[in-house]
Parts: structure tokens; C-alpha cells; sequence
């Protein structure tokens, strides 16, 4: 085909970001190995594409652990930029600082 381009597919699913749970911690750790990296603890955001994490960001050191099989980049974005909302809301952090906070997993 002359003049076509190959495109990558953006990431087509709903996307849902919210605040990690502590019923989260060995799905986080999942995605941490996943992505080689060590898990995330304290206030952590979650990306999730179907019900499954596929990006998560921690909010005290701004590390990103993400799915590397899935279109996650994109989640990653979202994340830092949702972030950089809470950061930036005073109301946003006070109801942070009330929620249950992840402990670093070992395993």
C-alpha cells in the first residue's frame, strides 16, 4: 500500500485511576515483578484497564511500576498526571494522610 503507515493502537480500554488500597499490596507486588522493579509503599495510585492493574505510582518518590505486556505508557501518564493534581490540592492530600498506607512488600 503506498502512503499507509503502521500505527501503534492507543490504549482503547476504559481506564480507571484511584488511591491503592492495602487489600492492593500483592497485586502491586505482582506488577513490581512484572516490571522488575521493587514494590511500591506509602500513598500509591492505581491504573486499572479491565479490573486489572496495569500501572501504579507511588506518590512519595514518584517511582512507576507498570504491566511491560500491556499498552501501559499511556497509564503511566495518566498517573503522573493525576499526581501532580493531588500534589497541587490541599483537600486532595489531607484525604491522603487519612487513608491506610501500603507496606513494603517482601517475597
Amino acid at each position: 500500500m503506498t502512503g499507509s503507515r503502521a500505527h501503534t493502537a492507543p490504549m482503547t480500554n476504559a481506564l480507571t485511576v484511584r488511591t491503592a488500597r492495602p487489600a492492593d499490596a500483592a497485586r502491586l507486588v505482582d506488577l513490581a515483578r512484572l516490571d522488575s522493579a521493587r514494590p511500591l509503599a506509602g500513598d500509591v495510585l492505581v491504573a486499572e484497564a479491565d479490573g486489572r492493574a496495569v500501572a501504579a505510582l507511588s506518590l512519595a518518590d514518584h517511582r512507576a511500576v507498570a504491566d511491560p505486556f500491556s499498552a501501559s505508557g499511556e497509564a503511566v501518564a495518566v498517573l503522573r498526571m493525576r499526581a501532580a493534581q493531588v500534589r497541587a490540592t490541599p483537600a486532595a492530600a489531607r484525604l491522603l494522610a487519612r487513608r491506610p498506607r501500603l507496606r513494603a512488600a517482601t517475597g
